[in-house]
């Protein structure tokens, strides 16, 4: 059973509707951003099936404090990175229960656009690539005392958030698509890939300078 996420994108939605406005040059080129906040990363519901399609994985939300750095490269035009604590994850599969669980970080770099950045409310969107360390893999259930791996991923990703500006920083609201797939051996023998294709969701403090 997935959990409820913590900032839905009905809302997210909701406040880049509300938001939009004729574009303002208050990111100039040059400029940064350091943000500090907290990130759900909520793997699909489907994460698919392994051993020949006969056994059906879940992959269980993880909240970890997160950590930003966006360098404007033009006005409005700012390249991101994102970085976080590792998020660890249960693994299930229907039928068996918890058989397992992994560590995994996922270093997000973005290049993105801010629109109306001289107003109180800020959207932005941007598109840019994701590399999934997966590491610290252990099992359980019916699976303990066997040898879970995990490859490492790379995939796209997609972003889109809200600043709330102040004098001195901005409050941000923002949700991401990460294309994370991963190759399962267990025991040395390869059972499928699992995707996990999550959406995260994060509130932060946005520090500018």
């Amino acid at each position: 059973m997935k959990k409820t996420p913590n900032f839905p994108l009905l809302a997210l939605a909701a406040m880049l509707a509300a938001g939009t406005a004729a574009p303002a040059f208050a990111q100039s080129a040059g400029s940064m951003t350091f943000g500090v906040g907290a990130i759900d990363v909520a793997p699909k519901s489907d994460n698919g099936k392994l051993a020949g399609g006969t056994l059906p994985v879940d992959v269980g939300n993880d909240t970890q404090p997160e950590v930003t750095f966006e360098y404007f490269v033009a006005d409005n035009l700012g390249l991101e990175v994102l970085a976080a604590t590792p998020f660890k994850h249960d693994i299930s599969i229907d039928g068996l229960g918890k058989v397992g669980s992994t560590k995994e970080l996922p270093p997000t770099v973005s290049l993105q656009y801010h629109f109306n950045g001289a107003g109180k409310v800020s959207p932005f969107v941007g598109v840019g690539l994701n590399y999934t360390l997966f590491f610290s893999e252990d099992t359980r259930g019916a699976l303990a005392g066997s040898k879970l791996k995990l490859d490492d991923s790379f995939g796209a990703a997609a972003h889109a958030g809200v600043d709330f500006n102040l004098p001195k920083g901005a409050i941000r609201v923002d949700a991401r698509w990460i294309d994370i797939d991963t190759k399962v051996k267990l025991d040395g023998s390869k059972l499928g890939t699992v995707n996990v294709d999550p959406m995260t969701y994060s509130l932060a403090y946005i520090f500018k300078f």
